[in-house]
């Protein structure tokens, strides 16, 4: 570590406020990484690190990989910043193509955001404003799920469910409410891929509809699997039902893609792998490999059509960002769809599936563990919590993987998973090798 870094990361005061930190226990025993390759990061020191979060579940192609650093290199020189209010430039027109063509059918525009956040509240303004174009303005209303995270924006935490996100902030957007959560231990615990049991939890949705009247709800938003929240899989049945009901109400259904998409599951999306298909979806991490930040909402074609009808002089849909469709993060998007193309990589999580699921549930039986749940590459281990120290036990588990060369992440007392989709057998055998290891240790 230069003399530099080293003075800047032994400051408790240091100008840096991290987010979803406890910033003052951090900067007194700080986890630095300086460089990354592959599956691997580096720390200042040049210790290895293996990642196994996909960095925040948004690495899928690996670190730095060649195509996508020259596309970055090769942009950044041409044109560093371009707009696309009512300008172009070639790229935008380039990349939404691209998506197009792995985006699941019916879905052939794209609106372009700068993240995940960014996507959620794009999608619930597009859903808002399709109703009122299509004459019914009358619904307003937005559903969204407990325990569901969809980022960090005043849209995202009012229709989230996660507590902790949303204590802090006031009343946030108004005509808001949410189903319940679909994570039943009791009866579902230990389940390799979908759930049995929990179909019926969609049926809350016809609760809501009773109290609020279906006719004022414009839209309901759900993750496919609800990654930050714990990984919480969908029960079978469920999504389906959910869609029937929507169906049913005239309500736009949005799925939250910005984790499943681009891979995560062993399709190019959780659409494709459930066979459930919503009105609109978001997407970002994958999307630009985590290089650039980016996002997207993919919008189905008889959306899109409807705003489509008025003047041809007149503005559609007054919202969007300076750097919708940044030229850099384009450049970074398509190279990042040849990688993917490279490595069949928006398959290639079915074909390690089984060995990944095999791996996860043989943790079956270790100390603390009350629950393994796992599909696609991803997998969640929730722990017992200690009755004085909520959380503490995993966050335990995150620090002592991180000094012993695995990078894990925890959400209270889960431990989620989620390698890029270039991850080796044997790298998944180091990973539950170094965690089971961990476990043992554990108070």
């Amino acid at each position: 570590m230069n003399d530099r870094l080293r003075s800047a990361v032994s400051l408790e005061e240091s100008a840096f406020w991290m987010p979803f930190t406890a910033n003052r226990q951090f900067k007194k025993a700080p986890r630095m990484l300086a460089r990354a390759q592959g599956m691997y990061y580096y720390t200042p020191e040049g210790r290895e690190v293996l990642d196994g979060t996909s960095g925040l579940w948004c690495v899928n192609a690996g670190h730095c990989p060649p195509r996508i650093v020259a596309a970055l290199q090769k942009q950044v020189a041409q044109m560093d910043f371009a707009p696309t209010f009512q300008m172009g430039h070639p790229l935008a027109f380039e990349f939404a193509e691209r998506l197009a063509e792995v985006a699941p059918k019916g879905f052939k525009r794209v609106f372009f955001t700068n993240s995940g956040s960014e996507s959620v509240d794009s999608a619930l303004k597009i859903s808002l404003a399709w109703h009122r174009a299509r004459g019914d303005a009358g619904r307003f209303r937005l559903i969204g799920r407990e325990r569901g995270y969809h980022g960090v924006n005043f849209g995202g935490i009012s229709v989230g469910g996660i507590v902790t996100n949303r204590k802090n902030f006031g009343p946030m957007v108004g005509g808001v409410d949410h189903i319940r959560h679909t994570h039943d231990p009791a009866r579902n615990a230990f389940t390799k891929g979908q759930p049995l049991y929990g179909a019926e939890f969609a049926e809350d949705l016809e609760r809501l509809v009773a109290l609020h009247d279906g006719s004022t709800v414009a839209a309901v938003i759900v993750e496919p699997v609800a990654g930050s929240t714990g990984v919480l899989i969908p029960p079978k049945g469920y999504l389906e039902r959910l869609r029937e009901l929507c169906t049913k109400h005239g309500i736009l259904l949005i799925f939250d893609e910005v984790i499943t998409g681009f891979g995560r599951l062993g399709k190019p999306f959780a659409t494709d792998y459930f066979g459930v298909t919503p009105d609109l979806i978001t997407a970002a991490k994958g999307i630009t490999n985590g290089t650039v930040p980016m996002g997207a909402v993919f919008v189905r074609d008889e959306i899109f059509d409807a705003f489509m009808r008025g003047p041809e002089n007149s503005i559609e849909l007054f919202h969007g960002y300076t750097y919708s469709g940044h030229p850099v993060a384009c450049a970074a998007g398509i190279a990042t769809l040849d990688t993917y193309a490279d490595g069949n990589l928006l398959t290639r999580a079915g074909d390690l599936s089984s060995y990944w699921e095999g791996a996860v549930h043989a943790l079956k039986g270790l100390p603390h563990i009350i629950d393994l749940r796992n599909i696609g590459l991803v997998a969640g281990i929730e722990l017992a919590p200690r009755a004085d120290a909520p959380g503490k036990r995993a966050f335990e588990a995150f620090v002592k993987c991180f000094e012993q060369g695995v990078l894990i992440r925890v959400t209270a007392d889960i431990i989620a998973l989620s390698p890029p989709l270039i991850v080796e057998k044997a790298q998944i055998d180091r990973i539950f090798e170094t965690l089971s290891g961990v476990l043992r240790t554990l108070e």
